[in-house]
Parts: C-alpha cells; structure tokens; sequence
C-alpha cells in the first residue's frame, strides 16, 4: 500500500501570477471606463451598449497585453522595457478598437472623448500599477528577497567578467551564488555537477566562447536530471556587431552574429520616417543657401555646380552622392586623392564650404531619396573602401544600413581627412558601435550634437 502523501500544488501553482495580473488589468480597463463615463456624462450608471464596449475593451487590452508578453516573468528584464511594450500593447489595443468600430458602422454611438478617456486613464492605471509592483520588488530584492541565485561558469572573458561586476543584477531578480572557473575535463564536469548540489543554486549560466560548443552538450548532459535553468551565453567580445538576438527560421532557431537593431521592421520604418521629417524640415530652409551657394560656385570656378560621386550604400549598393563641387574640375585615373591642408585642387569658395560644412547641405535631397539617412556612417569613395577593407577589421560591415550625413564617428571628433590607418580604425570603431547600439534617442543625440558643436570642421580645408 502505498503511504506516501498526494502531491498537493501550491497556491501558485493553482493560480499563476499571470492569471491574477490579467484579472486586474481588465478592472483596470472597466473602473477606466466608468471614470471616464462620469467625466464625459457626469453619471456612473452606464448604459447598456457602453458597458458591453468597456468589457469588449477590456477583452482586447488583456489579450493584445497577453500576445505582448506582459504577462510572462519580466525578470531579467530591465523597467522600461516593459513601459515600452505596455504602450505599444495599449496603442494596438486602441487601433484595433477603432478598427471594430469603423467595420461595424458604430464609431457614431459612441462618445469620442469618453473613448480617449478611457483609453488614457487606463494606459496609466495600468503603468501606474507596474511601477508600483517594481518599486516593490526592487525594495525586497535589495534586502536579498525574491532573488534566484545563480552558478556562473567563467572561462576568463568579457561576459562573465561584466556579470561580476553588474550592480544592478539584484535589481533584474538574479544574484550570482558562486563563479566556477571552466576546464574541459571529465574530472570538472562531476565536479560541476556537486556544485550545483552543494549550492541549490536555480540557474546556471555558460558563458564559454563557441569553440567550446562540445563543452556545453556535455555539461547539458551532466546535468539531465537536475531542474536548474541553464543558459548559455557566448563570448562574442571579438566579434563585432553582435547583437545578442536569436531568430527563428525556417522551424528552428539561429544566433544572428551580424546584425543591427534597424533590421528589424518597425526600426526601419522609425529611421525612415525620422529621415522625411528631419531633412524635409531641413530642406525648406536650406533653398536659399543653396541657391547662393550655387551662384558662388558659378562665378569662382567653371564647372558644374554639383559633384556627384559614385559611393556604396546599404547593403553594398552603389548610388551617386551629391555634395557641392569645392575643386576645380579635374580627372583623376584610377585611385581616388583625397584632399589634404594646402591642397591646390581646392577654390577660394570650396574652402569655406568645407570648413564650414555647407558642402554636404545636397545630400539631405539623397536622404529624401532614400539613399541615405539623416544620421549614420559616412560614406567614403569607392577607392577607399577598396584600399581600407584589407586593413581595418569589419570595414565593410559599416554598409549594413544607409549612410549619413552625420554621425557617431563625427560628432565624436573623427571627421574630416583619415590620413593615417589609426584615424580610420576609429572611425569605423564609432560607426560599428552606433549600428550596434542604435536607437531614435542616440539619433536625436548625434542631431543635437551636430548642432550644438557646430558645422564647423576644424579638420576641413
């Protein structure tokens, strides 16, 4: 007969904290539809079509929250990832309302200003309550509550090193119990193995270099029986342009090695609107210095007024950049020169279009064109893209997204003649470090900064 007690779940177990989040998300929208009612009718007694709209909006928010992964564990996420998923959840949520309401020929029933309301009130009931929860946590995992404690495998790089010293892992729900230094012999996977027991830790994380690929399947298989989360992070320091993203192709998944932030979808079309509306802007203001530009090129030098050059945009596609001719028209077979201090090429009214960078002022037309970005890697003659990537390190990776005006690399001192290999090197550093890390925040920087430094080129001629 067999004695043993039944398992019995817990009460988290009965009734996940997922659950009860989307429980009190859907009052949220409810006691915002009320609130709203009163505000725009000044009754709270709602009547019937207005409160099957509330409950059928607040369906919708909790399910569009629900394909938006708020409701799945947020730890090891920071704060405002979830503000930003939350408001894309409630700004899809709206569209595909007043989506409804078009189809279905009611958007006349119903009051506009208590449908914004509504929709504002809740957006900020519901950040209001995930503030609150994470000035909670943050305060318990301070005091070493609510933590899962972690085993970290160290094989001497970049990573482990960080996650050492990372001040914030309380803060993300995670607190490295022990650092165990990786061997690739048999003797260390068992010993592996009797650190995990020994510190009932609940995750234990790889982070090995993938040349050690053989050394995870076997600490996985090590492990088999034992119900700790192991991830693997790779050492990918020597790497560049890793961005940390795993894609899912064709039914199975891959660690993308060579990639930005603006390959996704909506980053594209943030940039490109970006692009319109800051060069469209730029545009209208420019025409006048544009046309008494002109006049002075005319009148200083015979020769077209434009110089177009052919140069390589993303993805290695050639197109021709526009810039206002500074030199006398000249030919050149073969390798391209660049411009130097004293250079006798250079007219009177090229000098100062240089220095003062009004050269450039043709390509917000190429960014409307879509050839090139307001803000991004500047674009270099063929020639020297031909000469430099033999010599610089991922070189050719700067191509991955359109070229710019300006840059990281420029407002950070590095514009102007490369004329020596470490000038380059650092300039294809920054430009690799801003495909990597882009964002429309450190787009609106390199703007700002470009105006707040000036147009200015102390390194032009």
């Amino acid at each position: 007969m067999n004695l043993q007690p039944r398992y019995q779940p817990t009460f988290a177990e009965r009734y996940p904290v997922s659950f009860f989040v989307a429980c009190i998300d859907m009052l949220v929208v409810i006691l915002a539809g009320l609130i709203a009612y009163k505000y725009r009718f000044h009754v709270f007694e709602m009547t019937g079509r207005y409160n099957s709209a509330t409950l059928l909006s607040a369906v919708i928010v909790v399910l569009t929250m629900g394909c938006g992964g708020l409701y799945g564990s947020q730890r090891g996420y920071s704060f405002w990832r979830q503000v930003g998923m939350l408001i894309v959840c409630w700004l899809a949520a709206s569209g595909i309302l007043l989506a409804l309401s078009f189809f279905l020929k009611v958007s006349d029933d119903y009051s506009r200003i208590w449908f914004a309301t509504m929709l504002w009130i809740g957006g900020l009931m519901s950040l209001s309550l995930r503030l609150g929860v994470f000035l909670i946590l943050r305060r318990l995992r301070s005091t070493g509550l609510n933590l899962k404690s972690v085993l970290l495998v160290d094989s001497g790089g970049q990573s482990a090193s960080q996650l050492n010293r990372e001040s914030q892992l309380h803060e993300y729900g995670f607190r490295i119990a022990s650092t165990y230094s990786f061997d690739d012999g048999e003797n260390w996977i068992e010993s592996l193995v009797e650190k995990v027991d020994g510190e009932k830790v609940h995750e234990v994380w790889l982070c090995l270099p993938l040349s050690e690929a053989g050394g995870v399947r076997a600490i996985l298989y090590a492990l088999r029986h034992h119900m700790v989360t192991i991830r693997f992070i790779p050492e990918m320091g020597e790497i560049k342009l890793f961005n940390h993203r795993v894609s899912h192709i064709a039914g199975i998944y891959s660690l993308d090695l060579n990639c930005s932030p603006m390959d996704d979808t909506p980053a594209r079309v943030v940039k490109r609107l970006e692009d319109l509306v800051v060069a469209g802007v730029i545009c209208i203001f420019i025409i006048p210095v544009c046309f008494v530009i002109a006049v002075a090129i005319k009148l200083s030098s015979p020769g077209p007024v434009l110089f177009k050059q052919m140069r390589m945009g993303i993805n290695g596609r050639k197109f021709k950049v526009y810039k206002f001719r500074s030199m006398v028209v000249h030919n050149e077979s073969g390798s391209v020169t660049q411009a130097t201090r004293n250079d006798v090429r250079i007219t009177k009214v090229g000098a100062f279009l240089r220095r003062t960078s009004l050269d450039e002022l043709p390509q917000f037309f190429n960014v409307l064109q879509g050839r090139m970005s307001v803000v991004g890697p500047r674009p270099h003659a063929l020639a020297h893209n031909d000469y430099y990537k033999e010599l610089v390190e991922s070189y050719m990776q700067r191509h991955k997204v359109k070229p710019g005006i300006t840059g990281w690399a420029q407002v950070s001192g590095y514009r102007g003649e490369t004329d020596t290999l470490d000038k380059m090197q650092k300039r294809v550093e920054y430009d690799l470090w801003y495909i990597e890390h882009w964002s429309l925040w450190i787009d609106l920087k390199i703007i700002v900064l470009t105006f707040w430094k000036g147009f200015l080129n102390k390194n032009a001629f």
